[in-house]
């Protein structure tokens, strides 16, 4: 899988944009805040339907505009398809596939991505949301259909906690919450799925994180993960849980959770909030037997956090049909040394595309700087390829699409 060709408009610092793209290494260069990120972010969102800096789609519109669009050529398997989005700042965003109406949601079929960001360090140092976003994102990518199973669970998970919250405001409780144990079997039932996917998904990775922090590091630290699992009795939400290590409990997940969320019901009531679930739980990262938050270096977790990248674009490359997913690496090489630079450029030659950001054209191995766009204030100054693909007057309309309702 390749991006060709990328269409901007009004998209952050982007009145207008055209980029072409080579198959292999592609590598943006300018100084800090000219737009290199703003690029590879809308090729992200596009494959993802998120943002990896904001979780407000406002935010990448340019200012005073109503509307920004992407507009993407990608190529897989001799076959090429073009992606349209418009993000609008006062109603629904629209898409197309092909010139045809699509739903945006529908786009993150045919574009698959990998990005990693400096703000992956939070993978190891942050909070747990920040690990269950990761997990994820990558669960989607593998199989789509599970962005219902997890819109699906957040918004019974909702619909319950509501009613906790009612419930704890009246005092009711025995008999009178007979309404509770429907959305109790409908959140067993959805968190079930996702528990299993996202453990199947950890223990996929083990071996693959093992072999890339290796690759980037130079040496093997024991890198491991260790799923935190609520419905086994941690809780990595509440405390620090770097101490707890939670093994499996014996039974199937949905008997597991089940019992849980019983067990917890009068809890749950006092608080108004659920306390057991996959949005509650997480995975602890460890180094050398330890965990990674709070004893690993900067380096340590700068490379714990780049081989997770790695390893979820190997397995999504193991098992995809539309081949490799598109690695993006943005401003990876300023924190890396000259030795661990080389690494990372060899480990990642062999995908079809790999995207680099810098701010200095010499951080970046000569090998992957074959074709050099460069970037100064939201313009493409130069780049390898200059032809135009499209025209800019074939920009998309503010009306094309169809509303995600």
């Amino acid at each position: 899988m390749k991006v060709t060709h990328l269409s901007l408009t009004d998209f952050r610092n982007y009145q207008h944009a055209e980029v072409e793209f080579a198959a292999g290494p592609n590598l943006f260069v300018g100084s800090n805040g000219q737009g290199k990120t703003n690029l590879v972010e809308s090729l992200v969102y596009l494959s993802t339907s998120g943002s990896h800096r904001t979780p407000v789609d406002t935010a990448m519109i340019r200012q005073d505009v109503g509307a920004a669009v992407i507009r993407c050529r990608v190529e897989s398997e001799g076959r090429s398809v073009l992606l349209e989005l418009q993000l609008n700042r006062s109603s629904a965003n629209k898409a197309m596939l092909n010139r045809s109406a699509s739903k945006p949601r529908e786009l993150v079929r045919y574009l698959s991505t990998v990005l990693f960001a400096p703000e992956d360090l939070a993978l190891v140092r942050g909070e747990p949301a920040v690990r269950r976003r990761f997990l994820d994102t990558v669960l989607i990518q593998r199989a789509p259909r599970l962005a219902g199973v997890l819109a699906d669970y957040d918004r019974v998970l909702r619909q319950r906690n509501t009613l906790l919250k009612s419930a704890r405001a009246s005092g009711v409780r025995g008999s009178a919450l007979s309404t509770l144990d429907v959305w109790d079997e409908r959140l067993v039932a959805l968190g079930s799925e996702i528990i299993d996917e996202r453990s199947a998904l950890i223990a996929d990775l083990v071996d693959p994180v093992r072999d890339a922090y290796r690759a980037v590091a130079g040496g093997d630290h024991g890198p491991r993960l260790v799923p935190l699992l609520t419905v086994d009795g941690a809780q990595p939400d509440d405390d620090d849980a770097s101490d707890v290590r939670a093994e499996a409990a014996s039974g199937s997940t949905r008997d597991r959770f089940a019992s849980a969320i019983a067990g917890l019901r009068s809890r749950e009531l006092d608080r108004g909030v659920t306390l057991v679930g996959p949005h509650r739980d997480d995975v602890r990262f460890e180094l050398n037997g330890l965990p990674a938050k709070g004893y690993a270096s900067h380096g340590e977790s700068w490379s714990f956090a780049l081989a997770l990248r790695l390893a979820s674009a190997q397995l999504l490359r193991e098992r995809s049909t539309t081949g490799d997913p598109v690695l993006i690496l943005d401003d990876v090489f300023a924190e890396l040394d000259q030795a661990r630079r080389a690494r990372l450029a060899a480990s990642v030659q062999g995908y079809e595309q790999v995207l680099v950001t810098a701010a200095v054209f010499e951080d970046v191995p000569a090998a992957l700087r074959t074709h050099t766009v460069r970037i100064s204030a939201g313009t493409v100054v130069s780049q390898g390829d200059e032809s135009q693909e499209w025209a800019p007057d074939e920009i998309v309309p503010s009306d094309v699409g169809a509303s995600d309702e």
